[in-house]
């Protein structure tokens, strides 16, 4: 089974771009995933819960729900992330340090709620290794997803290898490999931190090439590092599956 456990209903790009569930599940099944995790972002928490469950409403057996976590001014957000997961179903939460701040007394009450629901962060935390640290070490029963192995794009070697490093030390700390440039990197933090913390996304829908090319794409990275079988196949959909207890 292939699990895309990284999937934009609404990007952090300039256009906050937003695809639709059909468009998904589309290119899903065009190049063979079976589900995809979809959250949505650039939008407050209350409109990511109804685009998520919306998603997961019109194709309850392929897409799987997050909520995404951002502050307001409005009102505490809180409660209805909890909402979300104990009474819709959501299977996780979406944190993106591009539009929320990573300090303690913002997102930790996030955290803490993670760790007692028992769901996992997927943590963009754009390269802000201090404050991934600090996270997993206050947090060690929370199941903390480090989104592209710590940075979008990054060619610094030595930052990726700290987050690498950070994973092998801390049992809590999963590696997302959406979104990694340098893919032999991907291979690196299989055997160090091992295959079965390693969790394969997209971070798509995006148009470049094409929908399709660009899911193609990520899933033959994960393919042309050589692993066996059974590695690749827990990074391809087993590890998240059992994470999400689906």
């Amino acid at each position: 089974m292939i699990v895309d456990s990284h999937v934009h209903l609404k990007h952090g790009d300039i256009a906050k771009t937003e695809y639709g569930p059909e468009v998904i599940v589309k290119v899903m099944d065009e190049v063979g995933i079976d589900k995809s995790v979809v959250f949505a972002m650039s939008t407050s928490t209350s409109r990511s819960i109804e685009m998520a469950l919306e998603a997961h409403k019109k194709f309850p057996d392929r897409l799987i729900p997050y909520v995404y976590a951002i502050p307001s001014y409005e009102k505490i957000v809180i409660k209805e992330i909890e909402e979300a997961i104990d009474e819709l179903g959501f299977k996780g939460i979406k944190i993106h340090a591009g539009e929320c701040t990573l300090a303690e007394y913002v997102i930790d009450p996030v955290i803490g709620l993670a760790e007692k629901l028992e769901v996992p962060c997927l943590i963009d935390c754009m390269g802000r290794y201090s404050d991934m640290e600090r996270i997993v070490k206050k947090f060690p029963g929370a199941k903390i997803i480090i989104a592209h192995l710590g940075k979008y794009l990054c060619n610094d070697e030595t930052l990726i290898e700290k987050f690498i490093a950070l994973a092998t030390i801390y049992k809590n700390v999963y590696l997302d490999a959406s979104g990694v440039s340098l893919v032999h990197k991907i291979k690196e933090a299989a055997y160090k931190v091992g295959s079965d913390r390693i969790i394969f996304g997209t971070d798509g829908p995006h148009e470049e090439p094409s929908l399709e090319q660009f899911a193609k794409n990520e899933i033959n990275k994960i393919k042309s590092l050589g692993l066996n079988r059974k590695d690749e196949e827990a990074i391809m959909g087993g590890n998240i599956v059992k994470l999400l207890k689906i």
